[in-house]
């Protein structure tokens, strides 16, 4: 456990405490666990999951407002990034809502029993997030979830209030953001991924649509 938990160092900066990793042990034991019943990560990168999907997902805190009382998760998956930062918000403002968007029945039931397990402050939210209007939320978060032109719309035409978009972007990350200028204008500061050399992410405010 100790040597797993050290991979966890590289989130110091971030002030993550025993207990939060604790409960990040915990969390992988449920997918894994999970994991032979249904698809809630790939195969490939259970060996790696701490650096994949936990870490990854972690580095995300640094762009949410710890004010703000809902984080919304778009297309959560197993619950990265939006169970990791519950887990991580537990021991910091427990007052803040997760409101994970998982249209998948088998992959909605297992964050509900996470969060209860791990007794996360979060929203299963099994509906599409496309067919929601008048949307409201903090920070918005979305990892592996849809290419960045289709978020920014989703969040233009359905979100009628937000502070901030967290985007993770790969390797063709750049590129995608400078094509994206084409059609939107917006504010974004952007940092480099702990987990890949090819990797950032994105704050973006105040999305605009080109006339």
């Amino acid at each position: 456990m100790d040597e797993n938990f050290k991979k966890y160092s590289i989130l110091d900066k971030f002030n993550v405490s025993r207990e939060t990793c604790i409960d990040f042990e915990r969390f992988i034991s449920l997918i894994l666990e999970k994991n032979q019943e249904i698809n809630i990560i790939s195969k490939k990168t259970e060996p790696i999951i701490r650096e994949r999907h936990i870490i990854d997902s972690a580095q995300a805190i640094d762009f949410i407002d710890l004010n703000d009382n809902i984080c919304s998760d778009l297309g959560t998956g197993g619950g990265m990034p939006g169970v990791v930062l519950a887990i991580m918000m537990k021991n910091v403002n427990q007052a803040m809502k997760f409101k994970l968007y998982e249209k998948n029945h088998h992959k909605g039931s297992f964050l509900r029993d996470v969060s209860r397990k791990l007794n996360l402050n979060t929203e299963i939210i099994k509906k599409d997030v496309f067919k929601n209007k008048n949307l409201s939320s903090g920070t918005i978060i979305a990892r592996a979830f849809k290419p960045l032109p289709i978020v920014l719309e989703l969040i233009y035409k359905n979100f009628a209030n937000y502070k901030n978009l967290v985007l993770f972007m790969g390797k063709n990350g750049k590129q995608t953001l400078r094509d994206a200028f084409k059609q939107w204008n917006f504010e974004y500061k952007e940092k480099k991924s702990l987990t890949s050399v090819d990797s950032f992410l994105l704050n973006i405010r105040n999305i605009k649509k080109k006339n």
